[in-house]
């Protein structure tokens, strides 16, 4: 079992920047795929970024640019730094543990930019 704990979430104004983190614990693998997803309001779940354990990284392409997802494999820590934030970034970021075939969650930290 994988346990996430997220935190970094909060309220921003449009511009600013934020970092989020997310500790995994319990059974990790040396070779996973760690993770940022989002969910807005009556939207669907969607990537937003996401990082190997050799360090390959993947974004959505409304954030390229903006954002930097990184890890610290001795810490299993994965995360993720928001900068020129827009409002429709606003959404609950879940992080996410991809590894086997298993996929593990955090509980979602909500953030909100305002305008």
């Amino acid at each position: 079992q994988v346990q996430l704990v997220e935190s970094g979430g909060g309220l921003v104004q449009a511009g600013g920047s934020l970092r989020l983190s997310c500790a995994a614990s319990g059974r990790i693998f040396s070779f996973n795929t760690m993770g940022w997803y989002r969910q807005a309001p009556g939207k669907q779940r969607e990537l937003v970024a996401s990082i190997t354990s050799g360090g390959s990284t993947n974004y959505a392409d409304s954030v390229k640019g903006r954002f930097t997802i990184s890890r610290d494999n001795a810490k299993n820590t994965v995360y993720l730094q928001m900068n020129s934030l827009k409002p429709e970034d606003t959404a609950v970021y879940y992080c996410n543990v991809h590894q086997v075939t298993f996929d593990y969650w955090g509980q979602g930290t909500q953030v909100t930019v305002s305008s």
